[in-house]
């Protein structure tokens, strides 16, 4: 294994362990009741990723980095495999990244500082008012029963 392979490797592997770490607070945020103990964990979760220190930052950008270098230097030797797999994994990882910068990193400055309509909130009383939202809709819910 060459430079080349090691450098898409390690960037893929690291943004997996990533996604397992968030895989466990969005599971039970998709597939399991809600609950305000479940909500408040996301919101915290969340907004602590969001204001990371910048070192962090500035690691999974490097990282990201070293991918997409990686990547494109595997194409610099054309043979089959670099023009099926590599420009394959080039364009899910261009696809990616645009993910991330598009839609991931806005949503995670949502949640880390609300819109501007809530700016006299703190993020406590957002998460005591989505709080009361979550536990008044399972009452409604209970009551139907």
């Amino acid at each position: 294994m060459g430079f080349r392979h090691a450098a898409v490797l390690g960037p893929v592997s690291f943004f997996l362990g990533i996604l397992s770490i968030c895989f466990t607070l969005d599971h039970a945020l998709l597939w399991r009741p809600l609950t305000a103990d479940i909500i408040s964990d996301g919101f915290q979760f969340y907004t602590t990723f969001f204001n990371a220190p910048t070192a962090i930052k500035a690691l999974l950008h490097a990282m990201m980095g070293i991918g997409l270098v990686g990547l494109v230097s595997k194409l610099h030797k054309w043979d089959d495999s670099a023009m099926f797999f590599d420009g394959s994994s080039l364009g899910a990882y261009v696809f990616a990244v645009a993910v991330y910068l598009t839609v991931i990193i806005p949503t995670l400055r949502t949640i880390a500082e609300p819109l501007e309509r809530r700016r006299g909130r703190t993020a406590g009383q957002e998460w005591a008012r989505r709080t009361t939202e979550v536990k008044e809709k399972q009452e409604k819910a209970g009551k139907k029963e």
